[in-house]
């Protein structure tokens, strides 16, 4: 037994063997080997080493996954290893230790293969490496992943979807911990200098900043004491474990001996000795676990110093967020400022930079293969375009140079006979709010949202990579507003499309349509609730023909996937019609809304028909931190009479960029592919309209290629957003058109948004009977389809035809102009209103 104890199992440290062995538990030193690189079992495993991470602390993942090759090999077997946010694969399952030797596993036993002598030599086992922090995650179907940094593109293929998404998460978050210490040392860059040199009256921080010095000082000092403490205590219990493991083994040689006993004469001496041993060793382990109570007695006492200091390091960091946010608003003003300046032109100005985003070519296309950094070598996005204000009165004196312009002369460009407003005037919207008053008394104000805690991981755990439409969700993540009403809040701005119909320029009528496609943005920076999935078989209708001149008609038309047709008729002259679905993925820590299908828009005198698609939105936050809410992707707009396009950019949002945060930028060009206008502005605030008088090539990149230097007049403020209503942060930031979406109406349909039970219990305040009544709903509504699946199972066992769910207000046509199948109206809900014969409505509610 003796020989048996001396060493642990590849272990050269006869102590810790000793240990392990009396305390039942591998050796740490020994129990590291096989955690760092065990191998999935099979030989076919997609999976990580041993689930989870490797080893308790240790940011380590790997596994075997398939890695697309080339066309002839296909996808190929390699082992992957995720650590410090890097994703290297190899083509066999030897790993690097970190003392810097190889192992392998043979026969389920690690064995040493060969020593690691340099980086280089380690560079050279690996095949591939992409760093996450840049990194775009992706996901094809249920097995495969597609991560892409810059130029390099890894096509991988788990064998099953559990283990796909295994891989997904561990990639999240490890691209998430990349990204924030890339973050966290760029801030200690731009830190470190500030507060080494800071005195007591400068930093923007008034009295506060003449204590931070002295107390960070102090914070420090107390830091280092508790620290050398600290390793004094470890030291302690180091020796401590020394002690153990020597008695410890005298007393295994004493037990030992006394096994092999023979006379019962000796047997009282040698029992004797083996108390003194237990005793001794009693007495070490009462001393190790005296001072591992001091250690906790010790880091209890000095964990709130290391709360003050963590919370003063976040109190520093927030202040240079918002001294960055500062200077880069500062810095657009001055670029602003410096644009609208009178007397400057193009040849003493130079060219000055107002929108970045991606570069436009020559031919007025934007791609992202011609992104680059035009100013700033720090910054990953590239400018859209370049715009040169130019001088109006130099461009009335020279009307050849107006080579670039799209209507007549520049002097055309003014108020008397444009329905553009000037920027330095009062707001489009204010100049135009006193005609748009409503004739109708409308409320304003709804009952304050409840605080209501919630524990939102315990919710979403089990939510992710699953369409969020098809999981049940409280009604404490919504908002007292349907997809419905959400839709028809698009129509906000609509006086923007009644100023459309005035142009005669068809250009100029897509400036409108483009600031009308941006505003329906507007509400959405604060509304990072969920609305209400709308009922299969709902209905909405917004009757503003008296006070607005139109009327609106949502119905929800499918239930999977969720898709509403809308569709909206004015008598001042225009027709929007609609068929929205919403696919949604939750990705663990933010939430993907992408809405797919067409917008329309007709001018009913010109005939001039527009169609468009929406961005994608992302909920940032979702487990963490604050609710935020960015739109980003391109709108491509195109008039399909004339053939007039204007390409809109959402930029996305980026912390380190001096870009204007929500940024918009587009060019509106004729069939000829000629810029006519450029649009830029904010998705949550306004949009300007610059005509161009001339175009011409600017500099070469490094690329070789050409970016085009627009030369405008001072632009024109097309929208602005209304202002929101007093106390809006306790009713949902609800805008005055959202407030008035769910005011209880007379003589609508049964099936109306509005009478929705589970709705209005929320709207008052009432959420424990919302949630039972929400439940109740969606039961009733699972209840009716089953039996409509049960039906169509009855007709196909009796070779009939069997059309499933018909929508009541809504017919499915393939549209002449897209070529897709799209739910458009029918006809008949207004007159069924006037009649109040509502007979054809199903019971939802």
């Amino acid at each position: 037994m003796g020989k048996a104890a001396a060493l642990c199992g590849g272990c050269g440290n006869s102590t810790r063997g000793l240990v392990s062995l009396l305390s039942a538990v591998p050796c740490l030193a020994c129990q590291e080997l096989p955690a760092m690189s065990a191998e999935p079992g099979g030989r076919g495993g997609g999976g990580p080493a041993g689930g989870p991470p490797a080893a308790p602390g240790s940011d380590t993942y790997k596994g075997w996954l398939f890695k697309w090759t080339n066309y002839l090999k296909g996808y190929q077997r390699r082992w992957f290893v995720l650590s410090n946010g890097l994703l290297s694969y190899y083509r066999s399952s030897a790993t690097v230790r970190s003392d810097g030797s190889s192992w392998k596993r043979v026969k389920n036993t690690p064995v040493p293969v060969r020593k690691m002598g340099t980086q280089a030599e380690m560079a050279h086992t690996c095949r591939g490496t992409i760093n996450l922090s840049t990194a775009h995650i992706d996901t094809e179907d249920s097995c495969n992943i597609v991560l892409s940094n810059g130029g390099r593109t890894y096509h991988l293929k788990a064998n099953s979807e559990v283990e796909r998404q295994r891989w997904v998460t561990a990639l999240e978050l490890a691209k998430a911990k990349a990204i924030r210490m890339r973050n966290n040392q760029s801030v200690q860059t731009l830190t470190k200098p500030a507060l080494d040199g800071r005195c007591s009256g400068g930093g923007g921080g008034g009295d506060d900043s003449g204590d931070e010095e002295p107390a960070s000082q102090s914070d420090k000092s107390e830091l280092h004491s508790t620290l050398k403490t600290l390793s004094s205590k470890l030291e302690d219990l180091s020796t401590c474990n020394d002690l153990i493991a020597k008695h410890g083994a005298a007393l295994q040689r004493s037990l030992s001996e006394l096994e092999n006993l023979k006379l019962p004469a000796e047997s009282g001496e040698k029992i004797k000795a083996v108390n003194e041993r237990a005793t001794l060793f009693r007495i070490t382990s009462n001393a190790m676990i005296n001072a591992c109570r001091d250690f906790l007695d010790l880091a209890e006492t000095h964990s709130r110093k290391w709360q003050r200091a963590l919370q003063y390091e976040r109190e520093q960091r927030i202040r240079l967020e918002e001294t960055i946010e500062q200077l880069a608003k500062q810095h657009n003003s001055l670029e602003r400022a410096c644009r609208g300046a009178p007397g400057l032109s193009a040849s003493s100005t130079g060219i000055t930079s107002t929108a970045k985003g991606s570069v436009q070519s020559a031919k007025g296309e934007a791609s992202d293969e011609d992104e680059e950094t035009e100013y700033f070598d720090a910054m990953e996005d590239a400018p859209a375009f370049i715009t040169v204000t130019a001088d109006p009165k130099h461009h009335r004196r020279s009307g050849s140079n107006l080579s670039g312009a799209s209507e007549g002369h520049p002097e055309d460009w003014n108020l008397e006979d444009s329905v553009f407003e000037s920027s330095n005037q009062s707001s489009y919207n204010e100049s135009t709010c006193k005609d748009l008053l409503p004739k109708k008394r409308r409320r304003t104000r709804i009952p304050d949202k409840p605080n209501y805690s919630l524990n939102l991981w315990s919710i979403m755990k089990n939510c992710i990579g699953k369409e969020l439409s098809k999981i049940p969700m409280p009604v404490n993540f919504n908002e007292p507003l349907s997809m419905l009403q959400r839709l028809t809040e698009d129509l906000e701005y609509h006086e923007l499309l009644d100023k459309a119909v005035k142009c005669e320029s068809s250009t100029e009528q897509m400036c409108f349509v483009a600031a009308f496609s941006v505003s329906s943005y507007s509400t959405t920076v604060h509304r990072t609730a969920k609305p209400f999935n709308p009922l299969l078989g709902e209905t909405y209708e917004l009757d503003r023909l008296e006070e607005f001149g139109f009327r609106s008609l949502c119905e929800q038309v499918s239930h999977h996937p969720p898709a509403a047709a809308h569709h909206v008729y004015s008598k001042r002259g225009w027709t929007l019609w609609q068929e929205i679905t919403i696919a949604s993925k939750f990705r663990g820590k933010y939430l993907s809304i992408m809405p797919l299908g067409a917008i329309h828009l007709e001018f009913h005198s010109s005939g001039n028909h527009y169609v468009w698609r929406k961005v994608t939105s992302t909920v940032h936050n979702i487990i963490v931190g604050k609710l935020w809410i960015d739109q980003s992707g391109e709108i491509e707009i195109v008039n399909h009479k004339s053939k007039d396009k204007c390409q809109l950019k959402f930029t996305p949002y980026s912390y380190f960029s001096r870009d204007v945060p929500r940024k918009v930028t587009g060019v509106v060009s004729d069939a000829a592919g000629k810029a006519h206008y450029v649009m830029s502005g904010t998705w949550d605030e306004k949009m300007e309209c610059s005509k161009i008088v001339q175009s011409s090539h600017g500099s070469t990149s490094t690329e070789g290629k050409q970016k085009t230097v627009y030369q405008t007049l001072s632009p024109k403020v097309l929208w602005k957003k209304y202002p929101l209503p007093e106390n809006a942060e306790n009713m949902y930031f609800f805008s005055d058109l959202a407030l008035t979406l769910n005011e209880p109406e007379e003589r609508v349909a049964p099936t109306d948004s509005r009478l929705r039970p589970d709705q209005r219990l929320m709207e008052s305040g009432r959420w424990d009977e919302a949630n039972v009544e929400k439940q109740r709903l969606e039961e009733k509504q699972r209840a009716v389809r089953r039996r409509r699946e049960a039906e169509a199972v009855e007709a196909l066992e009796e070779g009939k035809d069997y059309e499933g769910y018909i929508p009541l207000w809504f017919e499915r046509k393939v549209d002449a102009v897209t070529g897709e199948l799209i739910c458009v109206y029918k006809g008949g809900y207004w007159e069924a209103k006037d009649k109040q014969d509502w007979s054809t409505c199903p019971d939802i509610f």
